[in-house]
């Protein structure tokens, strides 16, 4: 499960004095604690734990990969790089990600299981990617590239 493994890897960093993992990996969890409380309210018991957690570390990501733009806009080299190592913490605990050549062989795969023929259907395409695959892909590109498809 990945909070186990999330909680057995601040173990190992706390351990090996590992600061800048301890610190992303703290991030991490008290974003998962957050949702938590955010989902208390709401019926949980069908909801996937590991879906719910990556989709916070993709979201994550996006957010570094944004400020490592802004930083590098303003000159900031060094808060850049930063980001770039905790990225690459936080892709640890994903799922390995899905090149361009597969994400268009699944954007083909998934248009033709679901029978989509016009633009229309775009957003029945994304639904299914997103439970088959999520955490997986980058859902800009696979949107692009379905659209490229039906259009």
């Amino acid at each position: 499960m990945l909070r186990d493994e999330l909680n057995q890897s601040m173990k190992a960093a706390m351990r090996a004095k590992e600061a800048r993992k301890l610190s992303t990996i703290r991030l991490i969890l008290a974003a998962v604690k957050e949702k938590d409380i955010e989902l208390r309210t709401a019926n949980s018991d069908d909801r996937d734990d590991d879906a719910v957690i990556t989709d916070i570390l993709s979201k994550m990501v996006k957010q570094r990969n944004d400020s490592i733009k802004a930083y590098e806009e303003a000159g900031r080299c060094e808060l850049a790089e930063r980001e770039r190592e905790e990225i690459g913490i936080i892709q640890d605990f994903l799922p390995k990600q899905l090149t361009d050549a597969e994400i268009k062989a699944v954007c083909e795969a998934v248009v033709a299981e679901i029978g989509a023929t016009g633009l229309k259907d775009i957003g029945r395409c994304m639904a299914v990617l997103k439970e088959k695959y999520a955490g997986q892909m980058d859902f800009a590109k696979a949107s692009g590239t379905i659209k490229a498809l039906l259009s």
